[in-house]
């Protein structure tokens, strides 16, 4: 099955990576894949001036339509589920209970709301971890309730870290990249050190940068971007990254342009 890709990612053993370009990737036999994720960020729900119902139910549509094609074990929805008014949390909600599959959020800086309220509603805090299909996976938060840019609690990082580290994999998401190599990162060097020392880590999501849908690198750690579900700025397009790992070992990445990919997506292939 031939899928357009804007970008595509191996990552192998020791953490090196292969591209792959152009829109002739094939992807591998399905029956390869151990674990399939869609990751999405930045829908700004509810921010004035844009379409953001519309275009929440696009990307609703797009992601239960590759779990219909190719399957999506869980969704991970990266940080701004909302636009600074809480009243807009409950309809987000409605719209990302809409999937098929399960999934999971991060606290951006612009879901203004307190950790006690953010857990009643996602039944997860703001720092947390999960496994699925013995693979780890490490949520941090990088904003407080008014928005204002933080680092992640050091102490939490490290404790979830070594809850972790025994799983051959494991994948962090956070809503602001901890490096400050865009206009909206920030510089959570602890972090970073922590991430660095972590063997077992093969990527860090995040979302935050509506601008940025590709890869940076840090000390042998990938650092992955996916675009924008909504909002008054970023690509030109609405994106999602989708990540395989595979059964031999081997982890698969590419963003995905689903607006491009219409045809394909509403057959269901």
């Amino acid at each position: 099955m031939k899928q357009a890709l804007t970008s595509a990612v191996w990552i192998g053993a020791g953490n090196t990576l292969k591209a792959f370009g152009g829109n002739n990737f094939i992807l591998p036999p399905r029956k390869r894949v151990k674990l399939r994720v869609a990751i999405a960020s930045d829908g700004h729900y509810g921010q004035p001036q844009t379409e953001y119902s519309a275009r929440h139910s696009d990307m609703v549509s797009w992601i239960n339509a590759e779990n219909a094609a190719r399957g999506v074990d869980f969704a991970f929805i990266n940080g701004d589920l909302f636009h600074n008014d809480i009243t807009f949390l409950a309809p987000v909600k409605k719209h990302w209970d809409q999937l098929s599959m399960p999934y999971y959020v991060s606290h951006g800086n612009h879901d203004m709301i307190d950790e006690e309220n953010w857990t009643k509603t996602w039944n997860n805090s703001w720092h947390y971890g999960f496994e699925k299909k013995d693979i780890g996976f490490v949520v941090l938060n990088t904003a407080d309730e008014k928005g204002t840019y933080i680092s992640p609690d050091v102490e939490k990082t490290r404790q979830l870290l070594k809850k972790y580290e025994q799983h051959k994999q494991l994948f962090v998401f956070m809503h602001i990249t901890p490096i400050k190599w865009t206009d909206n990162g920030i510089d959570s060097r602890e972090v970073v050190n922590l991430f660095n020392n972590q063997a077992n880590l093969k990527a860090i999501f995040n979302g935050h940068d509506h601008d940025e849908d590709n890869v940076k690198e840090k000390n042998g750690r990938h650092y992955f971007f996916d675009s924008h579900i909504a909002g008054n700025w970023g690509t030109k397009y609405q994106g999602y990254r989708i990540l395989e790992v595979m059964k031999n070992g081997y982890i698969l990445t590419y963003q995905m342009n689903p607006a491009k990919k219409e045809k394909v997506n509403s057959n269901e292939l």
